[in-house]
């Protein structure tokens, strides 16, 4: 008999109720993926005039976030440090002419800088950015900028991005369709608050506690940007992709997948990076976002705060994830940090 959660559903939206527990039925079950949201809005083809930015796409579910974007019609550039591995893993989307690999190393914000000018060599437009890449729970390691290597990668370099390419954002926006900032943050913002008064750990280092920091990191920096350019035709939005099993991603955490695949319950939660890219392309291309951002999503649906009793695996946002002190106070620190105005 399937277990029913008697938590309140917290998803609203046209793909929420697949994502339903009584749905669940693990990878490639009924929930939505990114190729399909494609095809349901009709945008396969329709996007030629628009271009996307997508970090992180030499494995787990950036691969895929390109394929469904790409099916628009939109050129793509998109970052990898291992340029051979993103080339393996696009594929013959990179004989289209539409589709661009750019060099970036988020560990090292020179080579972001140095990624920011490459970009604007190329193009003098962009509409959408998906700040994708990201590490996972990895052993305590310092950036050679000084950071803590989770802050450094997962926030650090996607704020420092951000700014360099936020007048083309600017200048992109149109009418019908606000340029957007979609960062994949995780439920494991959930993991713990950010440290203002020791952002690198330094003492106290946990992985787990670094990843929670990094991920929450992202939820403020998009409301940040709801908050300062939304009214300007510039958007935020922030994700959970969901859980997926990814061997780059999790190659510090065998453990837990260990556990994870002797639970029924979370092993039904695990979705295809198929379906783990859909809500990233939800939050880019969604006509019902336009105009609206500061939004936290999940399961491809706008997700609401996660009930007290909900567990490691239940849909939500956690208690800090929309603070407007904390999220203004983390823009200015990491300003001062990456060296921008």
């Amino acid at each position: 008999m399937a277990m029913v959660s008697k938590i309140p559903f917290q998803l609203t939206g046209r793909y929420a109720e697949r994502n339903k527990w009584e749905n669940l039925n693990g990878p490639g079950d009924s929930r939505v993926t990114g190729m399909k949201i494609i095809e349901d809005k009709g945008l396969v083809g329709a996007m030629s005039d628009k271009v996307v930015l997508i970090t992180g796409v030499s494995s787990g579910m950036g691969p895929a976030t390109v394929r469904a974007l790409a099916s628009t019609g939109a050129t793509i550039f998109a970052t990898a440090r291992n340029l051979d591995k993103a080339k393996e893993a696009l594929g013959s989307l990179l004989d289209t002419g539409r589709v661009h690999l750019l060099f970036m190393d988020q560990t090292d914000l020179s080579s972001v800088r140095a990624c920011a000018e490459d970009f604007r060599r190329r193009s003098s437009k962009l509409n959408i950015v998906i700040n994708n890449a990201g590490v996972m729970n990895t052993p305590e390691q310092r950036t050679k900028d000084g950071f803590e290597l989770q802050l450094a990668t997962n926030h650090l370099s996607h704020f420092l991005l951000f700014h360099l390419l936020r007048d083309l954002l600017l200048a992109s926006t149109e009418p019908g369709f606000h340029s957007r900032v979609v960062n994949v943050s995780s439920s494991g913002h959930r993991y713990g608050p950010v440290r203002f008064d020791n952002l690198n750990l330094d003492g106290i280092y946990d992985g787990w506690a670094a990843y929670g920091q990094s991920k929450a990191a992202n939820i403020y920096m998009a409301n940040q940007i709801e908050r300062l350019f939304g009214a300007r035709g510039l958007h935020g939005y922030s994700l959970s992709p969901g859980s997926f099993f990814s061997p780059n991603l999790q190659k510090y955490s065998q453990e837990g997948i260990e556990t994870a695949k002797g639970d029924q319950r979370m092993m039904k939660y695990f979705g295809s990076f198929e379906q783990a890219c859909a809500t990233s392309v939800f939050g880019a291309v969604s006509a019902e976002l336009e105009g609206k951002g500061g939004l936290y999503l999940e399961g491809a649906s706008v997700a609401g705060p996660v009930p007290p009793d909900g567990d490691v695996i239940e849909y939500g946002y956690g208690e800090w994830a929309f603070d407007r002190e904390k999220e203004e106070k983390l823009w200015e620190v990491s300003r001062q940090m990456v060296g921008v105005e």
